[in-house]
């Protein structure tokens, strides 16, 4: 009945257009806009794009041509005086939002003609309102557009992108196959032009790049000219696991003695690289910002006197001067943000962590803003390892935006849609400040996830505008760069936004706008996957996206090298790979509402009534997700494309974890109440829920490595699902093994 609507509706709508002219001959429409705006000219290239696909040509404009104009469908697209002008010309309503990035889409219908407007305060706006309008050709429901007005929910939304320069500058995530990987892309404008697009189709407008120590791949300091980098190096040593998990050791000597030059490039043609790239984000109504760790001098070591040294007047130094020139060097940078970690010591007085802070970072902004009156350059303090009343002391004299950050979830974001975390951080928030969201995603690496409502109660459940500045979302343990991880080698290999799109449609379109239907993600995969049941293929998305947030919500590591739920997997410097018996030791997450093993083996004991979810019936939720989505991949192969196919291979995977989960849970569940009963019978159900297990992760392993090699990441190292089999397979008998405590 759904696909039979979706066709009528089809029909109907080709009816409608061609009534109103864009599908009647000749096939000709008009778009007039401003094109000196680079924003707007973006979203009419889309437009372009889309009306070509349908095979309809499209004469272009300026907006001073529009009473001449005499196409049968017309596009207008109009920001800040223009769209006050275009509304009265064409006796339309004017926005009812002045809202930065707010847009209105007014539809006027005359006898031989239609006429589609934007209209918006800004070019942003403009931007988003003429994606919409191509984004209702793809999905052929132009003729269902009506008269709308739109603003952001969230007025920040953006991505943490743990950047990796050089192995002489390397990020956080640096000791990964993907960051090793990233480094001549970090330096390819292909690169960062693809990327910044797929941003703005997504409604994203914030880019965070992180880095350890940036400023010698990014600046030349006049006081420091030698800390500067030519060139663009990367180490030929083979990485571990080994390295330390705060990031001190990133670039070994080991690595800075064996490497190869990726990009030849001057410190001049770097800055102009990084000016352009900046430049281009703009034009995408895209915020660019700059994080760092703390005290890290990689790059500079040695040089001038500098060190780590958290008491050295030298590298307190050279650090303001070199925030200073970044300011000066970059006029769109947006901004920084700073972290009191991970390799800051806990002192007193003058190099205590903020006042070690203001010296360096807010110092060196005031200097260059003293150079450019007028600049906003805002500021945003993470609250890691630090607090609240030492923040505000050291920054009471920063001249200009200043915000706070938290990490909302930890590292898990595909956990639960209300994760309480932030609760104390937001209560003690004073009036006059906005928390940024850190949105970690440590969950999901490879998998293409999508679940619209999962991430529609994410977003609906982030503090309103009274305490949200807004949110950047990504991971610490690995790059959103390309994605080299594919067992099917292309070339290029693709962005991993360009893969997971769907994933990143999801959190950017509803960050703008949460309302937004199922219908609208239906009918894209519907256009994206042609003659494929797409309420069906929908379905299974969610279905498969609903089993990691389960797990983690039962089996909770609140930090990345605590919880890789793609391999059951922990750091080897914490637990490494969890047996069933962490699993009766393990936690689950807070206010998730779900009791752990331990504590309800003893209300079984007990005969005391379940006051949460338990056990058996988070092992029942993970069974039912995933006999759903692998009945609905069995009806949607055989798959019509690559693409279709990598997609239900990943469902397929991630239901077969499921199962997996599903039977480790009942198996550790079944020797927790051995513990308390001695039952001998509860041993061997335990036993025989572990082997059906391994049976389970045996069909995970070979769908996943069928589609994904093996890889190092740098928070929990070597992920081998093949390897990992023996594993598995110990918790067999380990609970054969399993003596009852005395």
């Amino acid at each position: 009945m759904i696909r039979f609507n979706r066709m009528h509706h089809t029909l109907l709508f080709s009816l409608a257009l061609s009534a109103a002219g864009l599908y009647a001959q000749p096939r000709t429409a008009s778009l007039r806009s401003d094109a000196a705006v680079p924003q707007i000219q973006f979203a009419a290239g889309e437009i372009h794009r889309a009306l070509a696909g349908r095979g309809i040509t499209l004469a272009e404009g300026a907006l001073g041509g529009l009473a001449g104009d005499a196409a049968p469908t017309r596009f207008v697209l109009a920001a800040g005086a223009d769209a006050a002008r275009l509304a009265a010309q064409l006796g339309v309503a004017a926005p009812q939002s002045a809202a930065p990035q707010a847009y209105a889409i007014r539809v006027k219908t005359e006898a031989a003609r239609r006429t589609y407007i934007v209209l918006s305060p800004d070019a942003s706006g403009a931007m988003y309102g003429a994606l919409d309008l191509a984004e209702a050709i793809r999905l052929d429901s132009l003729d269902s557009l009506r008269e709308s007005d739109h603003a952001p929910h969230i007025a920040q939304r953006g991505i943490k992108f743990n950047i990796p320069l050089d192995v002489r500058t390397p990020s956080y995530s640096d000791s990964s196959d993907a960051a090793q990987q990233n480094i001549p892309e970090m330096w390819s404008f292909d690169f960062w032009r693809t990327f910044l697009d797929e941003l703005a189709r997504h409604r994203y407008n914030v880019l965070s790049l992180w880095s350890l120590h940036p400023f010698p791949s990014l600046v030349k300091v006049p006081e420091y000219p030698d800390v500067a980098l030519d060139d663009v190096e990367r180490t030929t040593v083979k990485l571990d696991d080994t390295f330390s998990l705060s990031g001190k050791d990133m670039a070994r000597p080991e690595m800075l003695r064996n490497v190869e030059i990726v990009r030849r490039l001057t410190i001049a043609e770097k800055i102009r690289f990084w000016r352009d790239v900046m430049q281009y984000a703009h034009d995408r109504g895209i915020a660019v910002y700059l994080f760092t760790w703390n005290i890290f001098t990689f790059g500079a070591t040695g040089k001038y006197g500098i060190t780590p040294a958290q008491d050295n007047p030298v590298t307190i130094d050279y650090f303001r001067k070199s925030v200073r020139e970044t300011v000066l060097t970059y006029p769109l940078l947006a901004g920084m943000g700073i972290t009191a970690g991970e390799e800051m010591q806990d002192r007193q007085g003058e190099f205590a962590k903020e006042p070690w802070l203001w010296k360096t970072y807010g110092e060196g902004i005031r200097d260059a803003l003293k150079l450019q009156p007028g600049r906003d350059f805002r500021l945003i303090h993470r609250y890691h390892q630090t607090a609240l009343p030492p923040i505000l002391e050291a920054w009471k004299p920063y001249p200009s935006l200043f915000d706070l950050s938290f990490k909302y979830s930890v590292a898990h974001m595909l956990s639960s849609p209300a994760p309480p975390f932030a609760r104390e951080s937001l209560a003690e928030l004073p009036a006059n400040l906005r928390m940024w969201m850190t949105v970690r995603n440590d969950d999901i690496y490879r998998f293409r996830w999508a679940d619209p409502e999962y991430a529609r109660a994410y977003i609906n459940n982030l503090p309103g505008p009274d305490k949200l500045a807004g949110f950047y979302m990504g991971p610490d343990g690995t790059i959103w760069g390309r994605d080299f991880s594919g067992v099917e080698a292309e070339t290029p290999r693709p962005l991993v936004i360009e893969k997971q799109w769907f994933s990143f449609m999801l959190w950017g379109r509803l960050s703008y706008d949460p309302s937004l239907p199922d219908a609208l993600f239906e009918r894209t995969l519907a256009a994206r996957f042609p003659g494929v049941p797409a309420a069906k293929l929908l379905l299974a998305s969610e279905e498969a996206s609903r089993i990691i947030p389960q797990v983690t919500r039962f089996f909770w590591g609140d930090i990345d090298l605590k919880w890789f739920p793609e391999a059951c997997l922990s750091h080897p410097r914490h637990k490494g790979f969890y047996t069933v018996k962490h699993f009766i030791e393990g936690e689950t997450m807070p206010g998730a509402g779900i009791l752990n093993i331990r504590t309800w083996r003893d209300r079984v004991r007990d005969g005391k009534p379940m006051d949460g979810i338990t056990p058996l019936q988070v092992a029942a939720a993970l069974e039912a997700h995933a006999a759903a989505a692998l009945k609905l991949v069995g009806e949607l192969r055989p798959a019509q494309s690559k693409e279709l196919r990598l997609t239900l291979g990943d469902y397929e995977a991630m239901a077969h974890l499921g199962n997996y989960y599903a039977e480790k849970i009942l198996g550790a569940a079944q020797l927790a109440l051995y513990d308390s009963t001695g039952a001998p019978e509860r041993k061997q159900e335990a036993i025989a829920h572990l082997t059906t297990a391994l049976a389970h992760w045996k069909r995970y392993a070979a769908v996943a490595t069928a589609q994904y090699k093996p890889q190092l990441f740098n928070r929990v190292g070597n992920v081998d699902l093949n390897a990992l089999t023996a594993k598995v397979a110990q918790d067999i008998a380990l609970a054969d093994a399993w003596q009852r405590p005395r």
